[in-house]
């Protein structure tokens, strides 16, 4: 936020030291906006983040299975699932679901996926439907995530936290909305 930026682990001798293995500290599950990069959002350099980028967080298979690696095959002890204000995927698609009119191509599969947030947003309400439905997609994707049959027993036992949280285009301020680790 204060932009006052550290650059740590992005010169040879980090990519040197993580040439033959990688210890990721986190896996970050955040969107596709060119504005929410997740290493740099974070500060973060070479091997310390396993980044998955999705449509609005959209999940499937594919996707969990690339949350789960780093967690399952080597301890990383964090994931978190990064929405963001203002996002263009999430507004296509409540529009889509709203207006009742398919987006094209695959585009609409990142539409259903978004469907369980649509539904919890107009039942919230809110004075912005797409704001409320965005972090309720952040919510419903950790949540799903963290009482997933794999990574649930690592909750469970402390070695794993999942966090939802919410980047702020404006401020470069990252919230906390569910799953804060002790």
């Amino acid at each position: 936020m204060s932009g006052n930026l550290q650059h740590p682990d992005r010169d040879p001798d980090r990519r040197q030291f993580v040439a033959q293995e990688q210890e990721p500290f986190g896996a970050v599950l955040s969107c596709i906006d060119s504005r929410v990069p997740p290493e740099l959002l974070f500060d973060t350099g070479l091997g310390d983040l396993y980044v998955m980028r999705t449509g609005g967080q959209a999940v499937d298979p594919v996707v969990t299975g690339s949350v789960e690696y780093g967690p399952m095959t080597s301890g990383t002890p964090l994931i978190v699932v990064l929405g963001h204000q203002r996002c263009g995927a999430v507004k296509a698609a409540y529009q889509s679901m709203r207006d009742g009119k398919p987006l094209p191509g695959n585009l609409q599969a990142i539409v259903k996926a978004l469907r369980p947030a649509y539904e919890q947003a107009a039942r919230e309400g809110g004075a912005d439907p797409v704001e409320t439905m965005a972090r309720a997609q952040v919510k419903l994707t950790a949540t799903a995530l963290r009482s997933n049959q794999d990574l649930a027993p690592l909750v469970r036992k402390g070695s794993l936290s999942v966090v939802g949280a919410y980047y702020s285009l404006d401020t470069g301020k990252v919230q906390v909305l569910t799953g804060a680790p002790s």
